[in-house]
């Protein structure tokens, strides 16, 4: 895998997991000021999913560089 390649699955890879843990631990506000979205998360910790996200893609990228560079997983006719 060229280092190109790499970056774009990981890329991919990133923001899969990141609407996926997106919902994770959202609470929405019981009592909206007036002009405040109803839906809107009381606390959404981007910062920490973003963390958590990037920790995560990290270990689903090292497979993922595993499986191709192993010919585990390959696209190329033999």
């Amino acid at each position: 895998m060229s280092i190109f390649g790499g970056i774009v699955v990981f890329v991919i890879i990133w923001w899969l997991v990141l609407f996926i843990v997106l919902p994770w631990g959202v609470r929405r506000d019981e009592n909206p000021e007036e002009g405040h979205e109803p839906g809107a998360p009381v606390n959404p910790r981007m910062w920490l999913k973003v963390g958590v996200t990037t920790a995560i893609s990290t270990v689903l990228w090292g497979f993922a560089y595993w499986a191709i560079e192993s010919d585990w997983i390959s696209f190329r006719t033999p």
